[in-house]
């Protein structure tokens, strides 16, 4: 089962969308330099469909974009809950940001608009740095996913 414990209304997560970010609890990546270690712990409210309607109820228009922050202690359910949007509420995107280095291989990527795939490397930085190993990806056509990382770098 997945457990939230918090979450936001960002502008920065996912480019060009106003994006509602899950923070997903139960990490067992447990990055060095991580900064949100809080979310290695098994803490926090289920990951439903029930409470994502809440979330949808509260923020309505207001986004454009629904974001799973983890996640990768259940990838299959990280998956179920982004296939539930888009059949119940094909006006938002669905994200995903995986510290995992890999795109699982039993998931489809065509159920989500975007990912995120790389573990936190302080020596590399985040998204922001050119040196990252982190990278962000952004579905074009079915089957077809482009690397945006760029676009957080400043010019």
């Amino acid at each position: 089962m997945l457990k939230y414990v918090n979450t936001g209304v960002v502008f920065q997560e996912i480019p060009d969308e106003t994006t509602l970010t899950i923070n997903i609890s139960n990490c067992p990546n447990h990055c060095p330099g991580c900064h949100s270690k809080y979310l290695w712990a098994d803490i926090g409210n289920p990951l439903n469909e029930e409470s994502l309607g809440r979330m949808i109820n509260e923020f309505g228009s207001d986004i454009t974009c629904i974001c799973f922050m983890g996640g990768d202690n259940d990838p299959e359910e990280v998956e179920r809950l982004a296939i539930w949007l888009h059949g119940q509420h094909p006006s938002y995107k669905v994200g995903w940001y995986s510290g995992k280095q890999y795109f699982p291989h039993f998931l489809n990527k065509n159920n989500f608009d975007y990912f995120k795939l790389g573990p936190y490397l302080a020596h590399l930085g985040c998204l922001k740095d050119k040196t990252t190993n982190q990278r962000l990806y952004k579905k074009t056509a079915p089957g077809v996913f482009e690397d945006i990382t760029s676009r957080f770098w400043k010019k």
